[in-house]
């Protein structure tokens, strides 16, 4: 059974759930076809053919620290407090909560009624996502940023970061947009090993291969295709560890190349 808990160099990533969604594939991918998800892709299909895509998040003690990053959605039935307990963490020991972007299923635990879900913690979101998102005519049909993050400002534990911001000396931002216009990625860097904390470059294994597929929640499809395939290119040519949110529990692995194709190597 993989391991929840990896190392790079002398950082600890550690697994965490919110639980899973249930999605149509041809509607979470408009570009794919059931034909191709049930040839090539079965095994993450149940028998409904639906996909579970996962709600991932993932712990970090890099420099000290113990870093969050994304919150899940905390919709009903929603595990990632208890996941975490589980594995050794208490939310009260969290330092930092960094969010790769604003998307609802990645703010979600930012607050839980009303207080800080992360008491000890300040809160980093993308500069380019904050002002995407409280643009007025986009924040009106946005109840996640009203409810999750907006507060985070008014009690003044919420920083804007850039790309290159230097999360700690090991954990460093990488602009990845597309998806939302200020997504980011996080590059790890430790004791001469690489790994990279993916966000929502990519949402299931199917993209290693099918790297066109875009999810319907991109709102910048054509800059989220072209980021994928850089980042995408080069995870594989780099062999670069990655974390990856969407993925099936617990979401570590590497873009690997076999038979001709690039395909998702799960750790």
């Amino acid at each position: 059974m993989p391991s929840h808990k990896i190392n790079i160099g002398n950082v600890e990533l550690v697994s965490l759930s919110d639980g899973n969604g249930d999605r149509e594939p041809t509607f979470m991918f408009p570009d794919s076809s059931m034909e191709i998800w049930r040839a090539e892709f079965g095994e993450l299909l149940d028998g409904a053919g639906h996909l579970h895509p996962r709600y991932g998040s993932v712990a970090v003690r890099s420099g000290g620290k113990l870093i969050l990053v994304d919150t899940g959605l905390q919709a009903p039935g929603a595990t990632l407090i208890d996941d975490m307990k589980a594995k050794g963490i208490d939310p009260g020991d969290i330092d930092l909560v960094v969010l790769t972007h604003l998307h609802p299923d990645h703010v979600g635990w930012n607050l839980t009624n009303g207080q800080p879900t992360f008491p000890n913690a300040r809160y980093l979101a993308p500069r380019s996502d904050w002002e995407y998102w409280t643009q007025p005519a986009v924040l009106q049909g946005a109840e996640h940023v009203t409810n999750q993050v907006l507060p985070l400002d008014k009690l003044n534990i919420l920083d804007l970061m850039d790309s290159d911001y230097q999360v700690t000396d090991e954990l460093t931002t990488v602009s990845t947009p597309g998806h939302t216009p200020g997504h980011m990625s996080i590059m790890i860097s430790s004791g001469g090993q690489r790994g990279y904390i993916l966000g929502d470059v990519a949402h299931n294994p199917a993209q290693a291969h099918h790297t066109d597929w875009n999810p319907v929640f991109d709102i910048q499809p054509d800059l989220s295709r072209q980021t994928r395939h850089q980042v995408l290119d080069h995870l594989e040519a780099e062999e670069i560890t990655v974390s990856a949110g969407h993925f099936p529990d617990p979401g570590f692995g590497k873009f690997v190349r076999q038979g001709g194709r690039r395909v998702w190597q799960g750790i």
